[in-house]
């Protein structure tokens, strides 16, 4: 299998606190922990070091983060053909502050505004599943259109107009809770399995595609058989920074791997939930090894 993964990459340095900081308060914590990230980004990185020849396509700059992430691409394994490295550019960066005591994240990012496109005009890539993460709207075009019918995901975390398009190119939306509940104008009741089927219907009938609904600790909203939420394990959450990334590239590469949809979102669920009980979006990644012994220990379809 090969993968290619399109969108935005980041440097992430994370700040773990025992509860959420007051303002004009000095705080000090023993070390802060410091790698890659971006939804796309960490997606390619969990494909490659589950054993995937996986492709990034996305820009950085030519400065320390953008070099930060470069070497941490090589050093698992991701093709970085396309991974455009800019002097006109400085790379992102986001400052985490993970609630240890919730496992709930704050970030904030700096993202240069204007020059975050790819100015490649040919990308010469074929792959056997795409994951896109909504940015880089022009080079994911050009993926689509090179590589028309194979199995392509976009990770749908918030509504704009990339993510409006681009959902109606790829065969699966996985979409945030906050995309459903922007889409449609409506608060996601999780409860409601008859409501949540009425969301997913608006969204299936306008995207006309498979659809699936994040919906973070209460599991994944999908249609199979029938309208169900497939529930995630427990766990005790430490830092949830990069979960649905990380959820996203379990469920490219599962289903990928030809799993029926229940399973692949089952064991994405599982590979999410282990990596909120780990500090650090990158370093929290599973291996597929303890993806599957859990899932086979969970096992719940």
């Amino acid at each position: 299998m090969k993968a290619i993964c399109v969108g935005h990459a980041s440097y992430d340095i994370t700040l773990s606190v025992d509860g959420y900081p007051a303002e004009n308060i000095k705080y000090r914590i023993p070390k802060s922990v410091e790698c890659g990230g971006g939804p796309a980004s960490n997606a390619a990185y969990l494909l490659a070091k589950w054993g995937v020849f996986t492709s990034f396509v996305g820009a950085i700059g030519n400065d320390y983060y953008g070099r930060c992430i470069r070497d941490e691409f090589l050093q698992i394994g991701v093709d970085t053909t396309y991974l455009e490295q800019r002097d006109d550019y400085r790379t992102s960066s986001s400052y985490i502050i993970a609630n240890k005591s919730n496992g709930s994240r704050t970030i904030i990012t700096a993202k240069d505004p204007d020059k975050s496109n790819l100015v490649q005009s040919e990308i010469l890539l074929e792959g056997d599943v795409l994951l896109l993460d909504g940015e880089e709207f022009d080079a994911s075009l050009k993926v689509l259109n090179r590589n028309s019918g194979v199995l392509s995901i976009l990770d749908a975390g918030t509504l704009k107009e990339s993510t409006m398009m681009l959902g109606k190119r790829v065969q699966v939306l996985a979409c945030s809770k906050d995309f459903a509940e922007s889409f449609t104008h409506q608060k996601i009741d999780h409860y409601d399995i008859s409501f949540l089927a009425e969301i997913h219907r608006q969204l299936e009938d306008y995207f006309q595609n498979t659809v699936i609904i994040t919906l973070e600790s209460k599991g994944t909203f999908i249609k199979s058989d029938s309208y169900k939420i497939i529930p995630s394990i427990s766990v005790v959450a430490l830092d949830s920074t990069g979960a649905g990334d990380i959820f996203h590239g379990a469920l490219a590469y599962f289903l990928g791997q030809k799993y029926d949809l229940e399973e692949a979102v089952f064991l994405a669920n599982v590979t999410g939930a282990i990596s909120v009980t780990r500090i650090g979006g990158r370093f929290s990644i599973p291996t597929l090894e303890e993806v599957l012994k859990e899932g086979k220990n969970n096992e719940i379809i």
